[in-house]
């Protein structure tokens, strides 16, 4: 995510970084693959009936098939070609012993005449948070049922059916937070009470590479894989496998993910029952050709930015498009309601995209449905830092502060869009199929 990762060196095996320069972070300069710094950072629907539940899941297996039924009554049904980002980063005192990410640090510019003129620190929940909008649930933790259990059934009022879970290896987490590997049996619990899958957005981690991706990769499948609420996609050659996001799949070199990717690397995952579509993240036009040559399934866009980097703008999706399909490749835009990280980045405010009261959002919808793409991501459901959630947020004020809001909407108005816009989608793909 931009709001917490880092820009790339020049060296980037995918060439230079987007928003050159826009970080400090950006200046140390680095070499090799040892000495990496971080990053910025559908099909048919794939039924409960489709897998066996173990008798393990939802305490037994009956009583797991009538919670599925019980939560999501009610609710209108999951569209599996609506992906959302999902973060579970979040902490509190009551269940983490402090908060975590709420409290998020102040990012200083590098040059140093333009830092002395903005403040420094971190934030200090609950009434002062990271995040430019306030969570309608407060400063909540990622690890309270009643959390997790509000935020699925957000989810599944806004006819999302996949969930994109942010994650990182066990004991591992972003600079700022705390592993959540741990918690992750609990997301896919309640998640599958609504009828919602998860698939996993695997982040850059600490010396990632093909090697210990190849491990975690069969780590998550192992660990996972039999729960109903994995998320599996019924490819046009009547494959049904995983999906995976691989976030600043740009930081490692071609030949690297080849390794991992293509029949002949050292370390093929292809043709093992760990196989899968995995999505590499374009950002600049010259990635594209070096996704294909890693030998990646397909490419996402991730930012909520139009206009910012080259994969984020939405008039270069159709030549992306265009060129995904002439090479077999799955080509997955991601739209957002806006943008807006000047609570952790208050020298930013260039990069802000206005809401304009859900326009920008349906606008983003519009230019993904002009492509009739088989999946569409979201960025995000609860991204605070980078003002791109479409979680329920509230006005809030807190002394000098005044929080943005959905006025002169409803808390839910962005579900209410997500939900419009996936019936819409079921509708549209019929005339496409036509």
């Amino acid at each position: 995510m931009m709001g917490l990762k880092t820009l790339r060196p020049d060296s980037a095996a995918f060439g230079n970084p987007f928003g050159l320069g826009l970080l400090p972070e950006y200046h140390q300069h680095t070499t090799g693959q040892e000495n990496k710094i971080d990053a910025l950072k559908i099909s048919k629907e794939d039924t409960v009936t489709q897998l066996k539940i173990p008798d393990n899941i939802m305490n037994t297996g009956t009583k797991g098939i009538l919670a599925v039924h019980e939560e999501a009554e009610g609710l209108p049904p999951p569209n599996y070609n609506f992906h959302i980002f999902y973060y579970t980063w979040f902490g509190n005192p009551q269940f983490d012993g402090r908060y975590i990410h709420w409290n998020h640090p102040l990012l200083q510019h590098w040059d140093a005449k333009i830092a002395n003129n903005y403040p420094k620190g971190k934030h200090s929940p609950p009434g002062d948070i990271g995040s430019s909008f306030y969570p309608e649930l407060g400063p909540y933790s990622s690890r309270d049922p009643s959390v997790i259990d509000a935020h699925m059934k957000q989810i599944r009022s806004a006819s999302i059916g996949v969930l994109a879970l942010s994650w990182y290896p066990p004991k591992m987490a972003d600079d700022n937070g705390e592993p959540t590997d741990d918690f992750v049996p609990n997301i896919l619990d309640i998640a599958h009470r609504y009828k919602l899958k998860i698939a996993f957005h695997i982040e850059p981690y600490k010396d990632r590479d093909d090697r210990n991706l190849h491990s975690n990769i069969k780590y998550i499948v192992d660990t996972y894989g039999s729960h109903p609420a994995f998320y599996r996609y019924n490819t046009n050659t009547g494959r049904n496998v995983p999906i995976f996001y691989i976030y600043d799949s740009y930081i490692t070199s071609p030949e690297t993910w080849a390794n991992l990717l293509t029949v002949s690397g050292s370390q093929s995952i292809r043709n093992t029952p760990y196989d899968g579509i995995f999505l590499a993240l374009l950002v600049e036009e010259k990635h594209k050709m070096e996704i294909h040559r890693s030998g990646f399934d397909g490419m996402y866009t991730y930012f909520a930015t139009n206009g910012f980097s080259y994969g984020s703008s939405h008039q270069n999706w159709p030549g992306l498009k265009a060129f995904c399909d002439s090479k077999n490749l799955m080509f997955v835009p991601s739209v957002g309601p806006g943008y807006i990280d000047t609570s952790i980045r208050p020298w930013n405010s260039q990069n802000t995209r206005n809401r304009v009261n859900g326009k920008y959002y349906e606008t983003a919808l519009n230019a993904a449905f002009l492509l009739r793409p088989d999946i569409i991501s979201i960025t995000s459901f609860n991204e605070w830092h980078e003002g791109t959630q479409i979680e329920r947020a509230v006005p809030k004020k807190f002394g000098q502060i005044i929080y943005q809001d959905y006025l002169p909407h409803k808390p839910d108005v962005y579900l209410e869009l997500t939900r419009k816009w996936a019936k819409k989608y079921n509708k549209d793909k019929e005339q496409w199929l036509m």
